[in-house]
């Protein structure tokens, strides 16, 4: 998939430059931010924006987006597709600083995310998981239209603590008939 800006009523999304490396270290240093993510260490070990900003590859299918306001411009969170094009299916993921919670801005991201997976990228599926603790991106997830596809048990491990998950999914012809 070319690596495309999309903009929404409120946000540009768009990919990450090395100047994003200040407000991705500082937001997902917030242990919220790690609790309720894969992958993403507490404490943020210093250095590890800019590494991880520079391990982006262009020539992957995957697609990683800042999410930032609108004639702002700072990176206020991340946004993603996973792509797996054998099968036509993308993993959404997401992550937004805690000053940004409860605005929406998730929602309206992934809206534009999973529009332009459909449109653009020749996805039939897209599919997500959150941690069950975090009911919030449970919500994000049924606002896009995806079903529940349900609960795996103990799936992951982090910090030492099994941790069950939610799985959610909709497909191309499901997206087209909700617009």
């Amino acid at each position: 998939m070319p690596r495309p800006i999309l903009t929404t009523e409120r946000l540009v999304l768009r990919p990450f430059v090395l100047a994003d490396a200040p407000a991705v270290q500082r937001l997902a240093g917030d242990r919220e931010i790690a609790a309720n993510t894969l992958l993403i260490p507490h404490p943020y070990p210093e250095g590890a924006a800019e590494e991880w900003i520079k391990g982006h590859d262009e020539q992957s299918p995957n697609q990683i987006f800042a999410i930032s306001l609108r004639g702002v411009g700072e990176a206020m969170g991340a946004i993603g597709l996973h792509v797996e094009r054998k099968h036509e299916r993308a993993e959404i993921g997401y992550w937004l600083g805690v000053p940004y919670w409860g605005h929406g801005y998730t929602t309206e991201a992934a809206r534009a995310v999973v529009g332009y997976a459909f449109a653009e990228g020749g996805i039939n599926r897209v599919f997500a998981y959150h941690f069950s603790r975090n009911p919030a991106s449970g919500r994000v997830l049924l606002k896009l239209g995806m079903q529940p596809e349900g609960t795996m048990r103990q799936h992951i491990v982090k910090w030492g603590e099994r941790v069950d998950v939610d799985f959610y999914g909709i497909i191309r012809e499901d997206w087209e008939k909700s617009r």
